[in-house]
């Protein structure tokens, strides 16, 4: 008996340790700082990769059943997956992650929004009503929502309170470092005229003093024609800029033309992690970010 006691003893600690929470995370970013925050107590799917737009995927089965299984859904919110979470949350049968429930987080609710529209029309384009979703281009939000998300694992998990209340402050201590480091390089780039193919940055903008001269989208979703970027080209002879800004998942051809024409520098930045290879988790993403940035500037 003793024999079998101390073999189940063994099976028991040779057993990796079960996770608290199943998290459903709609972008790479919002996977990264999760697991950063609760470690090995979250089992964490991410539903979007950083070669995908996510305004626009498909909400296929397998996302609907890594939905019926979570505890946590964080997401950015601001009508960013407007498109597709909704289906995924009402297909997946879990009244405990809806909007309003505690397993329910958006990452938009604990910053200040930027571009919020005079007017909701869709003849504007895509046009977000609570303003421009793409908040994790400015470093210093991971701040807010970090201290946000903690303190919703906790209320989730309540058990591991001291765990995540840790990390957290782990996590502060080296993100604050890391934001004098970046902000220290980036100094140069304060009132750098920038060309964006699509309306994707106002946050990194205004986080480093970038100047943004135009769009290459005629309206924020809408594929430029070849009239339109002629259009930008003339604009750009009379207001000069020094680069133009993409994201990685976004096509370049736009970009190139406008590049080769005004004989500006093409930037394609990571935007979220994974977006290249050097953009691997959330310090690298920003590290890769500004030297590109720095590179396209000269």
């Amino acid at each position: 008996m003793r024999k079998i006691l101390a073999l189940l003893l063994l099976l028991a600690w040779a057993l990796p340790a079960h996770a608290a929470l199943n998290v459903f995370a709609c972008e790479p970013e919002w996977a990264a700082l999760t697991q950063i925050l609760a470690g090995d107590q979250a089992s964490i799917y991410t539903a979007t990769g950083a070669l995908q737009d996510p305004h626009r995927i498909e909400a296929r089965p397998s996302l609907i059943a890594k939905a019926r299984r979570a505890n946590l859904v964080v997401c950015t919110g601001a009508e960013l997956e407007m498109a597709w979470l909704p289906v995924v949350l009402r297909e997946s049968g879990n009244s405990a992650i809806h909007p309003g429930s505690s397993g329910y987080f958006e990452a938009a609710n604990a910053v200040h929004m930027l571009d919020i529209p005079a007017r909701l029309d869709r003849a504007d384009g895509d046009v977000h009503a609570r303003g421009n979703p793409h908040i994790q281009t400015d470093a210093r939000n991971f701040l807010p929502i970090a201290d946000a998300l903690s303190q919703r694992l906790t209320q989730l998990d309540p058990a591991n309170t001291t765990h995540y209340q840790n990390r957290l402050a782990a996590f502060q201590q080296q993100w604050r470092a890391a934001l004098k480091k970046w902000e220290r390089q980036a100094a140069p780039l304060k009132g750098t005229t920038i060309v964006v193919q699509h309306k994707g940055f106002p946050y990194l903008n205004n986080w480093l003093g970038l100047q943004e001269i135009t769009a290459l989208e005629p309206k924020p979703g809408m594929e430029p024609s070849a009239a339109y970027l002629g259009q930008v080209l003339s604009q750009l002879k009379l207001h000069p800029a020094k680069m133009v800004l993409r994201a990685a998942y976004q096509d370049a051809r736009p970009s190139q033309w406008i590049a080769q024409r005004a004989h500006i520098a093409a930037v394609e930045l990571p935007y979220t992690v994974g977006g290249n290879d050097a953009a691997s988790n959330l310090f690298s993403l920003f590290d890769d970010t500004i030297a590109r940035l720095l590179t396209g500037a000269q």
